[in-house]
């Protein structure tokens, strides 16, 4: 489970990187920060480590970040990662840069869409979500189509905190918890009934 404290923390560091970005170019910010993350740091467990040990000193952080990420990347993203090491944030990285990309979207116009189905959905199909959801929201919906077999069929679209559960895992629950009610009311007008026989 996420920490409030640190994803409210994440959310100020994304912005300030937006902000600071948009001078540069805020793609090609977006895109150095992710190769960082999935070229460097994900290949090279170690240098990761260093970078989120507590034991490391924040000055001996910044001088790793000069020799190794200053000669290969943008000043910019460079001083980013001094700013973060200064105040023993590298740990927030992936967050800051899920931030990052959650709010460049929503000042594009789009927003993330979960869509999870018990199988691969066509190109065909995620279009048709698309024009609907279009027609309905004032967004541009990019999709993050997920297998999950337990959904049975259907289709589960999660947008930012709101579900729309149509899977058939779902109804079929709704329908046994619909029976389950009818049964008991059944069984309390019985016992009803049988508590007040008619004629007393």
């Amino acid at each position: 489970m996420e920490d409030p404290g640190a994803q409210a923390v994440a959310r100020v560091y994304a912005d300030a990187f937006l902000e600071a970005a948009a001078a540069v170019g805020i793609e090609d910010a977006l895109q150095e920060f992710a190769s960082f993350l999935d070229d460097v740091l994900a290949a090279h467990s170690e240098f990761e480590q260093l970078l989120v040990s507590g034991i490391v000193g924040r000055g001996d952080k910044i001088g790793l970040i000069d020799r190794v990420i200053g000669p290969h990347g943008s000043e910019l993203f460079t001083n980013f990662l001094r700013v973060l090491a200064r105040h023993d944030r590298l740990n927030l990285l992936p967050t800051i840069l899920e931030e990052s990309q959650i709010k460049h979207e929503l000042r594009s116009g789009r927003r993330r869409v979960q869509v999870r189905s018990a199988t691969p959905l066509s190109g065909q199909v995620l279009e048709q979500i698309r024009q609907r959801m279009s027609e309905r929201f004032s967004f541009d919906p990019i999709f993050d189509a997920r297998d999950d077999p337990s959904l049975l069929g259907g289709l589960v679209i999660q947008v930012g905190d709101t579900v729309y559960d149509s899977s058939l895992k779902t109804r079929m629950k709704q329908l046994r918890d619909r029976f389950s009610q009818r049964s008991l009311h059944e069984i309390q007008s019985g016992r009803n009934r049988f508590s007040h026989p008619e004629g007393d």
